[in-house]
């Protein structure tokens, strides 16, 4: 079992900027993927970055491509997500995601508990 805290979130304008953290409980942390989703009011839970178990490889939602940036630090179990130039867009329940593969959809074994992220106009 794989516990994953998210922190971070918050009130922004737009045009700023936010870093989500998440904290994973379960070593070897390097053996999973991580992903972020994100799930708006009155929509589905949609996908928003992912990274696989080494770092080498990155994948991004074309919404958040140059703007977003995901990394991780396996030595500290945490997978982090930088947000810039954010819009009001943006607003959502972020999510962290751990699995066995790297992938854009849902099919992910583990889930935080989600963290606001609120950006004003």
């Amino acid at each position: 079992q794989v516990q994953l805290v998210e922190s971070g979130g918050g009130l922004v304008q737009a045009g700023g900027s936010l870093t989500l953290s998440c904290a994973a409980s379960r070593r070897p942390f390097s053996n999973y993927a991580m992903g972020w989703f994100r799930q708006a009011p009155g929509k589905e839970r949609e996908f928003v970055a992912a990274i696989s178990w080494s770092g080498v490889r990155r994948y991004y939602a074309d919404s958040v491509k140059g703007r977003f940036t995901i990394s991780r630090d396996n030595a500290k179990n945490t997978v982090a997500l930088q947000m810039n130039s954010l819009k009001p867009e943006d607003t959502a329940v972020y999510y962290c995601a751990a699995g066995p593969g790297f992938t854009t959809d849902l099919r992910y074994d583990y889930w935080g508990q989600g963290t606001q992220v609120t950006v004003s106009s």
